[in-house]
């Protein structure tokens, strides 16, 4: 049976499970309002996932056709991965922010062959191995196969046909839900447009404290969320910095201090400053770290293979490793726009050393 939680004043919780993912589940609120109930993430588009959702949903009394709307933190398929089902069950609205409505809609325009194409490129630039490359190549010349292979392809991958919102999350409005205040928070870093959701009313145990904050990844207790790069096949020239997008945004919710945080994994938490206070301590340490490093000159892919995980490099899975570079990238980004590292002329691929 579906894991239920009553967090209180018309919010409750269903655990739907991510398929062969350590981190187990996504919590997908449930939010009463006026109109009928409204979805803050649906989870991962998965038959088990789908049944969790439903039973869930029948434990608070409700179905996916009585659904009014959904509401997505952030375009990830753990959270956006079942709003197609949900609005074909009902006919709900789906809103998310433009940022991420845009990677949503160039994700559906986009052939898996040029995501593998790109990624490819993207990792031998970082300084990968051949026999790492050579996986994407070969999946990128599959797709240029027989006719038939793109659906099996796009089938096997997750979140290549998402949803398309059809409704827009303006950071710092209200959200149109009769009867409750949600006022959105933009939060870049995790994705491009990631957003908090401030339940700007009185908690229901009356904790110190200003509402309850829908916290999606950008703030998790434990764990510190992914920041990578962000991907774009089509952006040719524009250098974002994801991580000090993050550390922004993660100060803005600390000073928000809400009374109790709602997050899209593990479980609720209160006092998000002092949270928020180790996150940013411990980027501050990582690239501290990072530096001592670069004393030698490395590539983001050298970079990765050195830095502090939860295994040894050796350990990690194929696929985490691209992640892993990715955020070894991020890092790399944040410490050459603060002038501590940069790219050593005339390498190639790019070597990083400290300055």
């Amino acid at each position: 049976m579906a894991q239920v939680s009553d967090h209180g004043g018309g919010v409750r919780s269903i655990e739907v499970p991510i398929p062969d993912n350590p981190l187990g589940f996504t919590l997908v609120y449930v939010l009463d309002t006026d109109r009928g109930p409204v979805l803050i993430d649906t989870g991962w588009d998965d038959p088990s996932s789908w049944d969790a959702l439903a039973e869930g949903l029948a434990a608070c009394g409700t179905s996916a056709g009585d659904i009014h709307g959904v509401v997505i933190t952030h375009h990830h398929p753990d959270h956006h991965g079942l709003s197609a089902k949900v609005r074909e069950a009902s006919g709900a609205w789906v809103a998310m922010h433009a940022a991420d409505i845009s990677v949503v809609r160039r994700t559906r325009a986009t052939g898996p062959e040029r995501w593998y194409a790109y990624m490819a490129d993207k990792l031998v630039a970082s300084g990968a191995p051949e026999e790492h490359v050579a996986p994407l190549r070969a999946a990128r010349d599959r797709r240029r196969g027989p006719a038939g292979t793109g659906t099996d392809s796009r089938r096997r991958l997750p979140g290549l046909s998402p949803a398309l919102p059809d409704r827009e999350i303006v950071p710092g409005e209200l959200l149109d839900l009769a009867g409750r205040r949600l006022r959105a928070i933009w939060t870049p870093g995790h994705t491009p447009g990631h957003v908090c959701l401030h339940l700007e009313e009185r908690h229901p145990a009356r904790l110190p404290g200003h509402g309850r904050l829908f916290s999606g990844d950008h703030l998790l207790p434990r764990i510190t969320p992914h920041v990578g790069l962000y991907e774009d096949p089509d952006d040719a020239g524009e250098v974002a910095d994801p991580l000090g997008d993050y550390l922004d945004s993660l100060e803005r919710i600390g000073r928000l201090g809400p009374a109790e945080v709602l997050p899209a994994h593990l479980h609720a938490f209160t006092d998000a400053p002092s949270r928020v206070r180790e996150l940013l301590d411990h980027h501050e340490s990582r690239l501290t770290g990072l530096l001592t490093l670069l004393g030698t000159p490395l590539t983001a892919w050298q970079l990765a293979e050195r830095m502090e995980w939860n295994r040894p490099w050796q350990q990690i899975p194929y696929g985490s490793r691209n992640i892993a570079v990715s955020e070894a990238e991020a890092h790399l980004r944040r410490l050459v726009k603060l002038g501590r590292a940069e790219a050593v002329p005339g390498s190639d691929p790019v070597t990083y050393a400290a300055v």
